[in-house]
């Protein structure tokens, strides 16, 4: 069975790797094949994150999408990829279905016999506005509409002319729930593509403000210090990140890389061949051993 690692799969499906293990995080998608000792991203997990992304491109929140799955996972436990299953029901519209025993079921397992042609609801900004507008009823609300924007954020901030309504979505999305982390750091990544490094940098350490430990943000600043050229800031970003996910080789690249500029070249080779143990087919790996040839 083919296996493809975090990066590899996120190259394939047209994603950042940050957008990928968000949705692993999510439960939405895992890694259900091996690298040799590390668990890797199988052809049928490929295919469970290529429907999340279409399910996500048609403006169906990621929340709406996790609770969908999590009601298959109780009512029809038989569903092996349950992600994967899910469609939408019609065209414009958010509510989705999966094929059981012959017959359109909706997630809680009620099924589905009248198909809807319509055109479905308003658009995702009309709908997000509604969500807004009712948040402050209650904290449930909240909640929802911040993920909503965020989601919203996320399907925009790929591509170079709609940076601007990302950062839009993003900016709601904290309006509305000022923690929330991931949206912190998002923004700070849009900013950062347009060069904007003060901005940058202040979401990130927001982001770290709120979640110390969080793997994203600290690889972002550590990458704009060493753009700054302040390796030694960059340092214990990489190190916090390093704690978070020992076994993502991207963070033994980083590292190893660091080292060099700071003239401590054996510090390097621990993550070089860290990385060959993790990765010996990577991008990096013929720079690796080149690093550690006697």
């Amino acid at each position: 069975m083919d296996a493809y690692s975090l990066g590899a799969a996120a190259r394939i499906l047209g994603v950042s790797a940050a957008r990928l293990r968000r949705w692993e995080r999510s439960r939405l998608v895992a890694p259900s094949g091996r690298l040799g000792s590390r668990r890797a991203f199988a052809f049928r997990d490929l295919a469970s994150a290529r429907r999340l992304r279409e399910l996500l491109a048609s403006g169906i929140p990621l929340a709406a999408i996790q609770r969908s799955v999590a009601l298959l996972r109780r009512t029809l436990p038989e569903i092996e990829e349950p992600t994967g299953a899910l469609r939408v029901w019609a065209r414009g519209s958010q509510r989705v279905v999966v094929r059981h025993a012959g017959v359109w079921v909706e997630p809680d397992g009620q099924a589905v016999f009248d198909f809807d042609g319509g055109s479905g609801a308003g658009t995702g900004v009309a709908s997000l506005s509604h969500l807004a507008g009712a948040a402050a009823a209650n904290p449930a609300g909240r909640a929802s509409a911040a993920r909503d924007w965020f989601e919203r954020g996320c399907r925009l901030d790929s591509e170079r002319a709609s940076f601007g309504a990302a950062i839009e979505a993003y900016r709601r999305a904290l309006e509305i729930d000022p923690e929330l982390t991931d949206a912190h750091c998002n923004l700070g990544a849009v900013y950062y593509q347009q060069g904007r490094l003060g901005p940058a940098r202040r979401c990130y350490e927001r982001a770290i403000g709120l979640d110390p430990r969080h793997l994203e943000a600290n690889l972002n600043l550590a990458m704009l210090f060493e753009d700054l050229e302040r390796c030694e800031s960059a340092l214990p970003h990489y190190k916090v990140a390093l704690e978070a996910a020992p076994l993502l080789p991207d963070v033994h690249v980083s590292l190893a890389l660091l080292y060099e500029k700071l003239d401590l070249p054996r510090r390097g080779r621990t993550h070089w061949r860290r990385y060959l143990q993790l990765e010996p087919r990577g991008s990096w790996a013929e720079v690796a051993r080149s690093r550690l040839a006697p």
